[in-house]
């Protein structure tokens, strides 16, 4: 995902990028949802609310 961002020219500051690669996303939504973790899409977490798109 983040090597796709990059490539359409969306990520571009080492920062954010380096923090994007260090933090898994997978992490912040259910099981159910995990096969979805790296879509460029809001998910629903486990309390309710969303995780935003990554560049939504």
């Amino acid at each position: 995902m983040v090597r796709a961002l990059i490539a359409e020219g969306l990520l571009k500051t080492r920062k954010v990028i380096d923090s994007m690669r260090a933090v898994p996303r997978e992490l912040f939504v259910s099981s159910q949802m995990r096969q979805y973790a790296y879509n460029d899409t809001p998910l629903p977490t486990e309390h309710g609310q969303t995780i935003s798109a990554p560049l939504g």
